[in-house]
């Protein structure tokens, strides 16, 4: 069995300025070995953390569509911002990734809109992300629960750490797999954990923005 944190961001994402280093020294101290690296509109992070990672990282990217977000795993390349819901989901389906709603009701207006939650939409989703630790309320949790349910879609979990500390406070302990479909059949059979992040972590996020945004910082443009 693997303890794998499924939502995970690095350096790379625009809210983020965990070093890729630091993650797996983390991951290594709490005994996470499989993480789904899932940085805002980029894979690049991914990609470097798996060259250095001693455990299985999963190439993932957390795509704003104009309707709020989508998650693909199991890329081979970044699918740009922007798209409608349709759109990004077929650009992750041409290359071999799954499809998955990240925090489908743990966002405040205007991304809480029924738009990816819709039959239409879920119809073509692998994957709910039913426990996320910055999801703040615990009725949004419950109602990510009763979605996957319905729709008989597979159930995941992930810190949606943006930093350090925030690493493992949701996974799943599953079994091993290789390769997507493999994975969805592992992931089926996983047992989620989770506890909630403080809503301080969302500073944090809001910080790290601030800090990239400053002229002549180090951090503005990233590694």
């Amino acid at each position: 069995m693997i303890k794998a944190d499924l939502h995970v961001h690095t350096c790379y994402s625009i809210d983020c300025l965990t070093p890729l280093e630091q993650i797996v020294a983390r991951c290594l101290e709490l005994g996470i070995n499989c993480i789904a690296v899932a940085d805002h509109n980029t894979i690049a992070g991914a990609l470097k953390l798996r060259e250095i990672a001693p455990f299985k990282v999963i190439i993932a990217e957390e795509i704003l569509t104009h309707v709020g977000e989508i998650m693909g795993l199991f890329l081979n390349e970044a699918v740009p911002r922007g798209l409608s819901p349709q759109e990004t989901i077929s650009r992750i389906r041409s290359q071999g990734g799954l499809v998955a709603i990240p925090h489908p009701f743990g966002r405040p207006l205007p991304w809480n809109n029924n738009t990816l939650t819709s039959t239409d939409v879920l119809s073509q989703v692998d994957i709910i992300e039913t426990f996320n630790s910055r999801t703040p309320f615990s009725n949004s949790i419950a109602r990510a629960w009763e979605l996957a349910k319905e729709q008989r879609k597979v159930a995941s979990a992930g810190s949606d750490a943006h930093t350090l500390g925030e690493i493992g406070r949701a996974y799943v302990e599953m079994p091993e797999f290789d390769g997507p479909d493999d994975f969805l059949n592992s992931l089926a059979q996983g047992k989620i954990f989770g506890q909630k992040s403080s809503y301080l972590a969302h500073f944090a996020s809001t910080w790290a923005k601030i800090r990239k945004h400053i002229p002549g910082d180090s951090l503005r443009i990233l590694p």
